[in-house]
């Protein structure tokens, strides 16, 4: 069976299938230069043979202690669906930090099938169908076990969170101001001394 016939029969993108024959993931050989055949008879690369990730987050180190009650959860949910597990990554950020390490890293990372959360905002507060769409054209997934809105403790932490940056930027500006405004001024009065003197 030629590997795009292969890919349709699976419902992925050619892309997928390819990345799965080039990393030995399903069997087959090339026909030519420009031909792969999947060899017949056997197992459909399934769900089970992926490599998963389980990403747990919470928004302030009080709640640190949330992260491995998350992580067992996930775990549960994990082997209960039959993944193989292959990285538990523990954050503390804010959800409406665009720039959190870890998950940065999980979402760079090609051979990371299939990320799982526990709730959307778990990946990010805002933005949640640009990440899982991005990864559904790499072949990947994010995987959200539940549904259901979060507590509202997270979401105060994460408008605390907000209303500290727009205030530290807007005084922060007024500073930059002032200080300009002070360095003109000493300027200007060691100018007018010089030319008194």
């Amino acid at each position: 069976m030629k590997l795009s016939d292969y890919a349709k029969q699976q419902g992925v993108r050619y892309e997928t299938a390819w990345r799965w024959f080039r990393d030995g993931k399903i069997k087959g050989h090339r026909v030519g230069k420009h031909t792969v055949m999947i060899d017949e008879g056997q197992e459909p690369f399934s769900d089970h043979q992926k490599k998963v990730a389980i990403y747990t987050r919470v928004s302030s180190a009080e709640n640190k202690t949330n992260l491995d009650s998350q992580a067992e959860r996930l775990v549960a949910y994990g082997a209960a669906r039959g993944y193989q597990i292959s990285k538990v990554v523990k954050e503390v950020g804010s959800g409406i930090n665009d720039a959190r390490p870890k998950f940065l890293a999980l979402l760079e990372d090609p051979s990371i099938d299939v990320i799982i959360v526990e709730h959307k905002d778990r990946a990010s507060r805002f933005g949640v169908r640009y990440i899982e769409s991005l990864l559904r054209v790499q072949g990947r997934t994010l995987e959200v076990v539940n549904q259901a809105e979060n507590g509202t403790e997270d979401l105060l932490a994460d408008l605390t969170s907000i209303i500290s940056s727009f205030c530290a930027r807007l005084y922060g500006q007024r500073r930059a101001k002032r200080k300009t405004e002070k360095i003109v001024e000493q300027l200007q009065a060691k100018e007018e001394q010089d030319a008194i003197s």
